[in-house]
């Protein structure tokens, strides 16, 4: 019996030391390997955000000491949520979702430091095919557009009026569908058309379901349409987190402006092994050719002064939000 009392302690003591190894072993890798680990939440995963993925899969952040733990929090409501309540250290969605919570009163609020894409990254799909499409054809349709009060469906909305067509009176559009589901639902409803990102766009054009007829990112001008933000105090912080992080994703925007689109998708294809790399190809050089990215992460007050204007055209705004506030400046 003492024998087994002995041997049951040795194991015990064992699998303790076993375990103190372990982390002793982590923890000095992570001290060897000099990096930071900084935890980001992305609002979707798709190809729209390709100059991120090329950022990590070059080696850009480790180049700058981060290392990325990327996560997908879908929607902007649910991004946000998970900065404030500190679960993740940086945000990645509309720089909407940052002037409502400025707006609503939020002490320690979110501050947009970089830019990812320039303008809306959703295309409009139709269930027939059209020879020459034009927004006028949308009147007495059905439109599958998005949450509302999200990015998408309000520079829809605003696009429509722009081009003299009334959102509530001219055509029926569904803001009932979450993001995620918006493909599937027009797949099997019977709505007329659809905005969809990629690779959601092309799915539905390769199963023979549909046609792409327009870029609503064409149609809403330029804005900071997903940017990167973190609450205030982690900026103030730790500026030279929001400076590497920042330089990192600016080299994914160089790369991506400058490389062909057949390169760029075998550098982003871990991120996207549902797709063949000629299927990725066509949709890197879909968004290219759209002029979807910036050249740089900077974001104008111009740019920031549209987005909101969209905002208030979809009553979802009463009045702008000051934008040396929720533009990080880098002092």
């Amino acid at each position: 019996m003492r024998k087994i009392i002995i041997l049951v302690c040795f194991c015990i003591v064992l699998i303790f030391a076993l375990i103190f190894a372990i982390n002793a072993k982590k923890k000095e890798n992570k001290q060897e390997s000099g990096l930071t680990e900084v935890k980001v939440a992305e609002v979707a995963h798709t190809i729209f955000y390709a100059p991120a993925y090329v950022a990590i899969s070059k080696g850009y952040f480790e180049e700058e000491n981060i290392k990325i733990d990327l996560t997908l929090a879908s929607g902007a409501d649910k991004v946000t949520a998970a900065v404030l309540s500190g679960d993740v250290d940086i945000g990645f969605c509309g720089s909407e979702a940052t002037i409502y919570v400025y707006n609503s009163g939020e002490k320690d609020y979110l501050v947009n430091f970089a830019r990812l894409t320039k303008r809306d990254g959703s295309f409009l799909v139709s269930r027939k095919k059209y020879d020459n499409f034009t927004l006028e054809d949308l009147k007495g349709k059905t439109v599958i557009g998005g949450r509302k009060g999200g990015m998408p469906e309000m520079t829809f909305e605003w696009a429509l009026k722009e081009n003299g067509i009334d959102p509530e009176k001219d055509l029926t559009i569904d803001t009932s569908v979450a993001f995620a589901a918006m493909e599937g639902a027009f797949i099997g409803g019977d709505a007329d058309f659809v905005t969809l990102f990629e690779p959601n766009a092309s799915s539905v054009e390769k199963q023979g379901l549909g046609y792409v007829v327009g870029y609503v990112g064409n149609w809403g001008g330029e804005v900071p349409y997903t940017a990167y933000n973190a609450k205030k105090s982690f900026i103030k912080e730790n500026p030279e987190i929001i400076k590497g992080f920042t330089k990192a994703i600016d080299k994914g925007l160089k790369y991506v402006k400058n490389t062909d689109s057949n390169i760029i998708a075998k550098d982003i294809q871990e991120f996207f092994p549902e797709l063949s790399l000629d299927d990725l190809t066509l949709i890197i050089e879909r968004y290219k050719t759209n002029d979807a990215w910036p050249d740089s992460t900077d974001i104008t007050k111009e740019e920031f002064d549209h987005i909101q204007e969209i905002m208030i055209s979809s009553n979802e705004l009463d009045k702008k939000a000051p934008y040396d506030k929720l533009i990080y400046q880098g002092n």
